[in-house]
């Protein structure tokens, strides 16, 4: 399904585009060529000259920034590069847990293959994500992640040093959540496999605050996407 690319922006000037992606679709073009659609060629057909400012993992939704011309792509480059956009992300994660600004400090390098991340106090680069509760379930926590760093998995791996990784993300430990765990009583029709009620990282780019050109401050929010929501509101319903 082709994605209309126009029903994903909320936020639009002369200068940048902030979208809501969607989960499993690539921010970059992806090495294998099976000519799959990406954020950046979707957002160049729209804007010739549009540019990604940063990017979000495959299966992560939520805010994105895309500049539309170059010097608001450098503008925009570096803030990142100086730490001043905030970003916030919601995850919802294994456990109930109460964090409040606790900040987790710890170097990430990336094991061989690349396609995941450790803790390397010797080789790691510095990387440090700040995490608030925003409500205890029964044995799932939605939180509020702050990552002050941008490097690759940081959120996902932070949340593994705080013993609470993010649910339905099996690479580091999440695990799926089912409705069968959350309701007492459940019956599964005969003969069927009882899916997870997410299928993907539980991981949503919520806002992004950053300067325009003329350095007004804006805040974008991105409202949650159905999968995203319908396990908030499972949680909120049976805890």
């Amino acid at each position: 399904m082709r994605l209309n690319f126009k029903d994903l922006i909320i936020f639009e000037n002369d200068d940048y585009i902030v979208i809501n992606k969607p989960p499993y679709i690539a921010s970059l073009d992806e090495r294998q060529a099976d000519n799959s659609q990406s954020i950046l060629r979707l957002a160049k057909e729209y804007s010739d000259d549009a540019q990604l400012a940063h990017r979000l993992d495959k299966e992560t939704s939520g805010a994105l920034a895309i500049a539309k011309n170059p010097a608001a792509y450098r503008h925009l480059a570096m803030q990142f590069e100086h730490r001043q956009v905030e970003k916030r992300y919601h995850a919802v994660v294994n456990g109930a847990n109460d964090f409040e600004m606790i900040s987790v400090y710890l170097p990430i390098a990336q094991k061989r293959d690349g396609t995941q991340v450790m803790i390397d106090r010797q080789k790691g680069k510095e990387a440090e994500t700040i995490f608030n509760t925003i409500k205890v379930y029964r044995n799932h926590t939605l939180v509020e992640c702050m990552p002050v760093t941008g490097r690759m998995h940081q959120i996902r791996i932070h949340l593994v040093c705080l013993k609470a990784p993010i649910v339905c993300d099996p690479t580091y430990g999440g695990e799926f959540i089912y409705l069968s765990d959350l309701k007492r009583k459940f019956n599964l029709k005969k003969d069927t496999d009882e899916l997870p009620l997410m299928k993907r990282v539980a991981l949503h780019s919520r806002s992004l605050t950053f300067r325009l050109l003329n350095d007004e401050i804006i805040k974008v929010e991105a409202p949650y996407p159905k999968d995203f929501e319908v396990l908030v509101k499972q949680l909120e319903k049976f805890s």
